[in-house]
């Protein structure tokens, strides 16, 4: 039989998370961000969960192709715009719209024979310090772009880099705003954690409407996939989010240690006491962070416990102390939902690895066998 881990994607949660997206937004039409193939979720196995997206939102033009594949005729926006200027080809053979965030995109522009002119997103440096023209550079890279024949209509975007912390997004928003005033266009600007923490701002748009950080178009990525977006300050059960991977694998041995006992490599671990411990067909090898200390949480059969020594290639060490039932063939959720509803939020676990929710979703390892249901 194959070995048994399994990674599933939970479409429902994908809604969900859409819905939950589309509520903070009001009235704004909603990017579903695909990038770095859904998050490590999978293009193709994201997309009937996103179907009710206004668009899709990715980097790269094979992505674009996969989507368009899969029978989407809406918009499409890549979100680093075209490396070269062959791209702008099969932009307008694949319809999609795409960030002008630098000269060089201009001028690929203003050398392309097209008789289709082309939406783009014109994209300002407002702190980020990325991607995008300095704003004092914004609005002559506007007037350039409006005089080209290639072009049709121009939106107008930023990125905040702080939305997910106390610096928060005023200072971004002002600097968009005060050089964006009198520009026509759609603007786009939140991302999830400026959705999330920031789509309200009362205050700001009673005196002045240009302030309102949710406009035309959002962005949310990381929320659509589960996480919060400025974890450990709040959750994703604080935001109604559903995680949308769960990773799970069987226990395939136990063992009993006594006082003294350790676990693993470099005998990291070292028991206090007598102790069962379960082995569970999971490692780094398959996505799960070597980096995740003992006491990183774990679900075994529904019931919280932990980790064990350090993380091998192919298997973890979980406690047992509180799960008496437990034995081989039990199940030891990693992240995400476990059979009797328990969540184990996949934040918790990259938080003890030192990391973000990001990065365990997209380096899950092709040798995971993958699952989609509701």
């Amino acid at each position: 039989m194959p070995r048994p881990i399994l990674a599933t994607i939970h479409t429902a949660a994908l809604r969900h998370n859409l819905e939950r997206a589309r509520r903070a937004g009001g009235d704004a039409r909603v990017w579903a961000v695909v990038k770095a193939n859904a998050y490590g979720h999978g293009i193709e196995r994201v997309f009937e969960g996103f179907r009710a997206a206004d668009g899709f939102a990715l980097l790269d033009l094979d992505e674009a192709q996969r989507v368009r594949q899969l029978g989407w005729r809406g918009p499409i926006l890549l979100l680093e715009g075209v490396f070269a200027l062959r791209d702008l080809e099969l932009c307008s053979r694949l319809e999609l719209w795409h960030t002008v965030h630098c000269t060089e995109q201009i001028d690929m522009l203003a050398a392309h024979k097209t008789n289709v002119p082309q939406r783009v997103f014109l994209k300002m440096n407002s702190g980020m310090n990325r991607l995008g023209f300095a704003p004092e550079r914004y609005r002559s890279a506007w007037t350039r772009l409006n005089a080209l024949p290639q072009v049709d209509e121009i939106s107008l975007m930023t990125h905040f880099s702080d939305a997910d912390g106390p610096r928060g997004v005023a200072q971004q928003m002002a600097r968009f705003a005060a050089i964006t005033r009198d520009l026509p266009g759609e603007r786009s600007l939140c991302n999830s954690a400026a959705l999330l923490r920031h789509a309200v701002d009362p205050m700001a748009a009673a005196t002045d409407p240009q302030t309102l950080v949710v406009s035309d178009w959002v962005r949310p990525g990381i929320a659509l996939y589960g996480s919060a977006p400025d974890y450990p300050q709040h959750t994703a059960a604080h935001w109604d989010l559903q995680p949308t991977m769960t990773l799970a694998a069987k226990i395939i041995a136990i063992q009993a240690i006594q006082t003294g006992g350790s676990v693993g490599y470099g005998s990291t671990f070292v028991a206090d006491q007598p102790m069962r411990i379960g082995v569970v067909a999971c490692g780094y090898a398959d996505g799960y962070p070597r980096s995740c200390p003992t006491g990183t949480p774990v679900l075994v059969d529904g019931v919280p416990t932990r980790t064990l020594g350090r993380v091998s290639m192919d298997m973890i060490a979980v406690d047992l102390s509180d799960v008496p039932q437990a034995g081989m063939g039990s199940t030891a959720t990693l992240w995400g939902r476990a059979a009797n509803g328990a969540v184990l939020p996949i934040d918790a676990v990259a938080a003890m690895a030192g990391t973000v929710g990001y990065e365990l979703m997209c380096a899950l390892a092709q040798r995971v066998p993958v699952e989609v249901s509701e």
